[in-house]
């Protein structure tokens, strides 16, 4: 499918309900466990990674990679917009130049090692493992 109108239009619908949906679940983040860490860029990275191993999975078929319109509206839009590296990059340099190596190293960490976990969480619960 190429970019035309329709496919730049599921991109677009689906990056502002993706980015909505991203200050919610990290405004939510925040509240409940703190701001010393970013938690809540951290939580939608694992449940972006999550749900984009498991769309892949179900939307795979014999080993073609998925394409059209519910991929991009889902995978490139939603899941776009949802996910973030660079507030992961922003927020990671803040902790280091503030003197917080430790929690810049263990966002890294964790942020990298969780992600790719549950990406293949994801493509397991989609059959795809």
């Amino acid at each position: 499918m190429g970019m035309g109108l329709a496919s730049i239009t599921l991109v677009a619908v689906g990056g502002a309900i993706g980015g909505m949906a991203r200050v919610g679940v990290s405004q939510l983040a925040a509240r409940w466990l703190g701001s010393a860490f970013p938690w809540g860029t951290l939580a939608v990275n694992l449940l972006g990674a999550l749900a984009l191993g498991w769309l892949a999975a179900t939307l795979t078929t014999d080993s073609v990679a998925p394409t059209g319109g519910p991929w991009l509206m889902l995978a490139v839009g939603l899941l776009g917009g949802f996910t973030t590296v660079s507030s992961f990059s922003l927020q990671t340099l803040g902790l280091w130049e503030s003197g917080q190596g430790g929690k810049a190293l263990a966002n890294i960490i964790t942020t990298v090692t969780l992600g790719v976990v549950a990406l293949a969480v994801g493509a397991w619960l989609g059959g795809g493992l």
